[in-house]
């Protein structure tokens, strides 16, 4: 399975930009648990892996409104420690009844679109840097040529 092949090549370098990534996820809206969560249904893929030009890693997150349900479990059991309120809380009344009348971001299923679509760009950010990574390092090449294989 060569698509294994390549990600395992990439582990060192995945734990070097996650040590990087953590100031960007502290500064995020994210808590470390719920990014960690994020990340368990993030896949990587490569774009183009023949092409040197249009070669790029991204961020496979079609999985990742499935836990959402589980980051809001996260996201609740943290208010109730804290006694208090998380960036996200500070919504407003006008927010509150749009999601109410099912008008609001979520459309009606659940999962908060607007933190879904968050945690899409921040995984895509992970992705850009990861790339850039294995450029600076001189691997970009050698990942992509077993993802071809």
């Amino acid at each position: 399975m060569p698509s294994q092949d390549w990600t395992d090549m990439i582990v060192g370098d995945r734990m070097a930009v996650d040590r990087e990534f953590s100031q960007r996820v502290t500064d995020s809206e994210f808590s470390r648990q719920e990014w960690g969560l994020v990340m368990t249904a993030v896949e990587f893929d490569i774009e183009h892996p023949g092409d040197d030009e249009r070669a790029k890693l991204v961020a496979d997150t079609s999985k990742v409104e499935q836990v959402m349900p589980e980051m809001e479990s996260i996201q609740s059991q943290m208010n109730a420690m804290a006694g208090g309120q998380r960036k996200k809380e500070s919504r407003g009344i006008f927010s509150s009844v749009k999601d109410a009348l099912g008008l609001g971001g979520g459309g009606g299923s659940g999962v908060d679109q607007d933190r879904l679509a968050a945690a899409e760009r921040l995984a895509q950010e992970y992705a850009d840097e990861l790339q850039e990574r294995l450029e600076s390092q001189g691997k970009w090449k050698r990942v992509r040529s077993a993802v071809s294989e």
